[in-house]
């Protein structure tokens, strides 16, 4: 009987120290933007599905035809392409993507295409969640399926760009 009564009386401790523990969690908002500076816009980090993430491909070399050519290949991956056209200068590198704070996410996905050698061009100041891809001098191809998958693996989720805060959807 004497064995009930501890065993009892150390459930209830224990149910105790739980509800003490949740009610005065400090990090029931991490991952919010509850504690996002006045001014800085929220980041959508979510990862899309390709059919929901929409680009524009321009071509930044001199070479004809390029943007096109990537165009109709995001097209049969099932990429919405909304513009296609050429550059006035030319970009060294594999490409350069530029989005904005609802762009996030989709940018963070067209990256594992040009495994992960794209340079990001955060501008904050952006509204829509269009992503402009701008094919380089050193753009060969785009990775084929595994080697996106490799790369979004390598590559972990999104992340929020400096001097914006993940937006509460984003958990």
């Amino acid at each position: 009987m004497r064995a009930l009564v501890v065993v009892g009386l150390l459930a209830i401790i224990a149910l105790v120290f739980v509800v003490v523990a949740v009610v005065r969690d400090s990090q029931g908002n991490a991952g919010t933007a509850a504690g996002c500076p006045d001014g800085w816009p929220l980041a959508d980090l979510t990862l899309r599905e390709r059919k929901d993430v929409k680009i524009n491909v321009f071509n930044a070399t001199d070479r004809p035809g390029l943007a096109h050519t990537v165009s109709d290949e995001f097209r049969n991956r099932q990429f919405q392409v909304a513009k296609t056209g050429d550059e006035k200068k030319q970009v060294d590198g594999v490409a350069v993507l530029r989005y904005g704070p609802n762009g996030v996410g989709s940018a963070h996905l067209l990256e594992a295409y040009f495994l992960n050698e794209a340079k990001r061009n955060y501008d904050d100041k952006r509204t829509d969640d269009t992503v402009d891809v701008v094919l380089g001098n050193n753009f060969q191809q785009l990775a084929t399926t595994t080697e996106v998958n490799q790369s979004l693996g390598d590559s972990g989720p999104p992340k929020a760009p400096a001097g914006s805060c993940p937006s509460p959807a984003a958990k």
